[in-house]
């Protein structure tokens, strides 16, 4: 739980004062940079996942290392791009943020124009993604726990 909500002050800290504005220029990029950090492995997890977790399984691989880097944030950039690929869809283009518009890189430029119906597909995958980081994260404890106990034992 301390990590967790470590994390989530990083995340919290990035939100408030991380902004490329004059207000917070002097500082802000720290916490930027730390919620970077501290996102990498959840981001990288979640993007393999995704190329296992149904779909298309190339595509994802295809889309995450020919994209991936192009999106502006380096954690949003993978997950992102693996799952256009694994969905077949196209990201980004100019977009519409709170009235705002944004002119993004294109994600799986290969994929087709994003459908009503992909929203329950990108919908279904989260979920798969999400249970299979639940099992990789309880493997990963039952495994440390086991070689903990198996080092007092020595």
């Amino acid at each position: 739980v301390p990590g967790l909500l470590g994390f989530r002050a990083v995340n919290t800290l990035d939100a408030m004062v991380g902004h490329k504005s004059a207000k917070y220029r002097r500082f802000g990029w720290a916490s930027a940079r730390l919620d970077d950090v501290a996102g990498w492995p959840g981001a990288r997890l979640t993007a393999v996942l995704a190329t296992v977790s149904g779909g298309d399984p190339q595509g994802a691989v295809r889309a995450w290392r020919a994209d991936a880097t192009k999106h502006p944030s380096p954690n949003a950039g993978p997950v992102e791009a693996s799952f256009a690929g694994a969905l077949g869809v196209r990201l980004g283009g100019t977009l519409s943020y709170g009235g705002r518009v944004e002119h993004r890189p294109v994600l799986n430029g290969e994929g087709r124009a994003v459908a009503v119906p992909d929203i329950e597909r990108a919908a279904r995958l989260s979920r798969r993604v999400g249970l299979l980081a639940l099992g990789v994260g309880v493997a990963t404890r039952l495994v440390a726990a086991r070689l903990v106990m198996k080092g007092r034992r020595s």
